[in-house]
């Protein structure tokens, strides 16, 4: 059943003596606003995670197969949609067409036809890939599956107060050929870097729509599966550079309503992060104060605490 209420949540999570989001075009440095000195996470850095949590505790199987997948080939997955829908015939004219690189004139009865194959495969789509139907997708590449806008959408987070990016100079007692260990007689070295943030706070928005939603078929149990990898999915995503990454607090607004009871950005002004001590830098999630006004809420508006 699909969703009947908008939802808008606050997410926290914080880094220590970790890069939580590196910037390929930048020497994988950590992200950060120039003018404000905070630190950013992309929303699609989150996306990444919950797709894995997702993927993990599913199997990849329907209804949760996951469409950006890593070293997935999507024209390849748009093919097995075809395929699964019955309309290989429509598939050969694709790829027929994809070969020849031009497109033939057919009559408003082929398009007509066309179209609706297209709003079949979007649907196949969204019934079995939970990405799909949460975040949306442009699937229209080589064999066309439309495209769909999702009910789930992420800010950037940014870091509560700013952050300084650390550089360090790392050894790995090997080198990877002959030539190497010629040059350096037999020392064995190779120097390398990495980046990290000492420590940062980091506040993203988040919001469901259930109108969107119900386009989609992204559930109450698509829902909490959501929440749940927000819960939990740093827990399953350590490496060398995301040591301690923590969700330190998720607080989520529930309205009465599809089209909601108040506005997003006077519900998100209700949870405060302040530092407790300003004549130090912050080292630990203790280090804030997390303050949560509940008085007065509109009404038709519940505040759900799933952490903090």
């Amino acid at each position: 059943m699909s969703l009947e209420n908008r939802y808008d949540f606050v997410y926290l999570f914080d880094v220590k003596d970790g890069n939580p989001n590196g910037d390929p075009d930048a020497g994988n440095l950590p992200r950060v606003d120039a003018e404000t000195g905070k630190g950013l996470v992309t929303d699609v850095c989150l996306k990444r995670k919950i797709r894995n949590f997702v993927s993990l505790t599913k199997d990849d199987k329907p209804p949760y197969r996951i469409y950006i997948k890593e070293k997935a080939i999507l024209n390849k997955t748009h093919k097995e949609v075809y395929e699964a829908i019955g309309a290989e015939a429509e598939l050969k004219s694709n790829e027929a067409e994809l070969k020849k690189s031009k497109k033939k004139r057919k009559g408003s009865e082929d398009k007509v036809e066309k179209a609706r194959k297209v709003e079949k495969a979007r649907k196949w789509v969204c019934e079995n890939f939970f990405d799909v139907r949460t975040f949306g997708a442009v699937m229209s590449t080589g064999i066309n599956c439309g495209q769909v806008r999702g009910p789930v959408q992420l800010t950037f987070s940014r870091s509560t107060d700013p952050v300084i990016s650390q550089e360090h100079t790392i050894t790995r007692m090997a080198v990877t050929t002959e030539r190497e260990a010629e040059d350096q007689s037999g020392d064995n070295r190779t120097m390398g870097r990495k980046f990290t943030v000492p420590y940062g706070l980091y506040r993203g928005h988040g919001f469901i729509s259930a109108h969107l939603a119900q386009q989609t078929g992204f559930s109450e149990d698509d829902l909490e599966l959501l929440l749940q990898a927000l819960e939990n999915m740093f827990e399953h995503d350590r490496s060398a550079a995301r040591g301690e990454m923590t969700a330190c607090g998720l607080y989520v607004f529930k309205h009465d309503s599809k089209l909601g009871n108040a506005q997003a950005h006077d519900l998100f002004e209700r949870i405060s992060v302040e530092l407790t001590d300003d004549s130090k830098p912050p080292r630990s999630f203790s280090d804030y104060k997390i303050s949560v006004n509940d008085s007065g809420i509109p009404n038709g508006i519940i505040l759900h605490r799933r952490i903090g």
